[in-house]
């Protein structure tokens, strides 16, 4: 009599799913699959190393650049400032000279003016002018001749408000005299012509 066996193959079948299902099953073919995961991450994180050390290495030429082109410019500042102070003193200097050579100018014409208005018996010992105002300094025998001379400088074109600040007698041995100090404004010619002055009248009428 012969027996077949017939559930013995399906008992090899199922023991073969069972070990699909098994955990160390699922873990030998899940190790390949996290082991591709792993590489790309390297992959990604060595990509981004180099993409960041490239940006990183551009921003440092370009603040390299940056650095260069402030120093040049704090170069042509500190230049400029420079040719700024120089043109400066040079303005300073021709000032100076133009006020010099005016003021040579005025007073050529203000000792011209106090020499030739001078009264017998009156004599300057000081002149001294700053800007416009002139001082003068002086003695005379007498009142007299100091109110002339104040008159006289009045009606010269070149000054205005004579004024008498002080007037002292002083002896000398046996000598008197009258040591006096007067101010005035030196102002210049007069630009008015008697044309021009009597233009003026007709308007004023």
């Amino acid at each position: 009599m012969i027996r077949i066996n017939l559930l013995k193959p399906e008992r090899k079948e199922i023991r073969e799913t069972s070990i699909a299902h098994t955990p160390e099953f699922k873990e030998k073919r899940r190790q390949p699959v996290a082991a591709v995961i792993v590489l790309l991450a390297l992959v990604a994180i060595v990509g981004l190393f180099f993409y960041q050390k490239d940006a990183l290495s551009k921003e440092n030429v370009l603040l390299r650049d940056a650095r260069a082109e402030k120093k040049n410019l704090q170069d042509v500042v500190v230049k400029l400032e420079e040719l700024e102070k120089q043109r400066n003193l040079f303005e300073r200097k021709i000032r100076v000279i133009t006020q010099l050579q005016s003021r040579q100018e005025n007073a050529v014409v203000i000792m011209d003016e106090f020499s030739k208005h001078l009264p017998n018996w009156l004599w300057l010992t000081e002149l001294s002018f700053s800007t416009q105002e002139i001082r003068v300094k002086g003695r005379a025998v007498s009142n007299n001749l100091i109110a002339d001379y104040i008159f006289n400088l009045e009606e010269s074109p070149y000054f205005r408000n004579v004024n008498l600040i002080s007037s002292t007698q002083r002896r000398v041995r046996n000598n008197q005299y009258l040591e006096f100090a007067l101010t005035a404004i030196f102002v210049g010619p007069s630009l008015t012509s008697p044309a021009s002055e009597g233009s003026t009248e007709g308007e004023i009428k």
